[in-house]
């Protein structure tokens, strides 16, 4: 065997179908089988956005063909600052792809609906096992080889071993990796509406205090346009709106979006998950790469999670062609190519959380005041967008 892949969300699947297509043998587990439909109880319901540095990494691993089908381009990222006292908006500034590129910043999709395409591209690789069900438990590694204890009680092994396998990674830990955990009090909501205005494929970042509030441009839905929200607010007040009767939870999402969309219509249930960062000291051991939110976990703010996973894939991928698979030398190497740009984007998302969450209004009339200097300036701009899409 040439991979163990521990973990089979988004980035674990996507790893083990672009390893697979490059023509390594895989095998990919997962204590818990994907849920594939929206309606089945478990559904991840939140969406994800790849960024353009993603779609190469999809395109390689035979994924992009199945996805783009279903995806909504983001043409234009608006923020909305409504921090002032009446609570409307009172800054409305855009970015738009087409100053920096001919193409969208990227295209979203729903992630339970990636599972699936993911799971039936894998099932097209005769070189790839995908063992939903099954959790690694123990690792024993060596210079030339590693060996995964599964549950079920077989081993694997492999020459490198990828975890994937979330913020408590039963790999990292086994190698005695610390993480640096950053808690802010948040949670999100998340969840899909249906709205009369259409998005015209703008994402849009609303803030006021707690967190922000932001709407993802979707494909249409039943002949309505569609967005996926992300509404980050301190714990106690996601669990009060989480409880809220359909009619009084429309009303604030109603208020919370400035109105923005026309009415918003709640489409689909409701999800809530505790907002941290986190960092690994490294983000490899021996014949171990942390990938993903094994590595690194960030709040939902500019769409960096994922596409930073698929950046650690990319590496991954890179250094395969160019190493001795899973060696010392080409595990160095992505520890040295990954390490510095992931803690760097954590920081900088941690930032921008904080100052999303302020409340008293000097200090957001500061942010205000800094995002209409920052938008002013153009070649500011433009590189903070190309910053945001990990290109120069």
């Amino acid at each position: 065997m040439d991979i163990v892949i521990s973990g089979g969300g988004v980035a674990g699947l996507t790893a083990a179908a672009a390893f697979g297509t490059a023509g390594y043998s895989v095998l990919c587990v997962d204590p818990t089988p994907p849920v594939t439909t929206e309606a089945e109880e478990g559904a991840d319901l939140r969406t994800t956005a790849f960024l353009q540095p993603s779609i190469p990494v999809l395109q390689a691993a035979g994924l992009w063909a199945r996805l783009e089908p279903h995806a909504a381009p983001l043409q234009i990222m608006r923020i909305i600052d409504a921090g002032g006292a009446s609570q409307e908006p009172r800054l409305i500034k855009d970015f738009d792809a087409a100053d920096i590129s001919d193409q969208p910043f990227g295209w979203n999709l729903p992630n339970w609906l990636l599972r699936r395409e993911m799971v039936a591209r894998l099932a097209e690789l005769p070189n790839v096992t995908f063992r939903p069900g099954t959790a690694t438990t123990a690792l024993l590694t060596r210079t030339s080889e590693a060996r995964v204890t599964l549950s079920d009680g077989s081993t694997a092994q492999a020459k490198l071993v990828i975890a994937a396998d979330g913020r408590t990674s039963t790999m990292r830990e086994a190698l005695g990796i610390p993480v640096r955990t950053f808690r802010y009090g948040q949670k999100a909501l998340t969840f899909a509406v249906t709205h009369t205005v259409p998005h015209q494929n703008v994402s849009t970042e609303i803030h006021r205090s707690g967190g922000p509030f932001t709407l993802v441009p979707l494909p249409d839905r039943d002949g309505m346009p569609c967005s996926a929200v992300v509404w980050m607010e301190t714990g106690a007040e996601v669990a009060r709106l989480n409880a809220l009767p359909v009619p009084d939870f429309e009303a604030a999402i109603n208020a919370r979006s400035c109105h923005i969309l026309g009415p918003l219509t709640l489409a689909t249930r409701r999800l809530a998950w505790p907002i941290i960062a986190q960092l690994a000291a490294r983000m490899a051991g021996e014949r171990v790469a942390l990938m993903a939110e094994a590595a690194h976990v960030l709040p939902p703010i500019g769409a960096q999670g994922l596409n930073m996973s698929l950046a650690d894939l990319a590496a991954l991928l890179d250094l395969a062609q160019t190493h001795d698979l899973g060696s010392a030398a080409m595990l160095d190497a992505y520890h040295r190519r990954r390490h510095l740009d992931v803690e760097a984007r954590v920081l900088g998302i941690d930032l921008l959380n904080r100052t999303s969450m302020l409340g008293a209004p000097p200090l957001r009339d500061l942010r205000a005041g800094a995002l209409n200097a920052l938008y002013s300036l153009g070649p500011l701009r433009k590189a903070l967008m190309k910053a945001g899409l990990g290109v120069r």
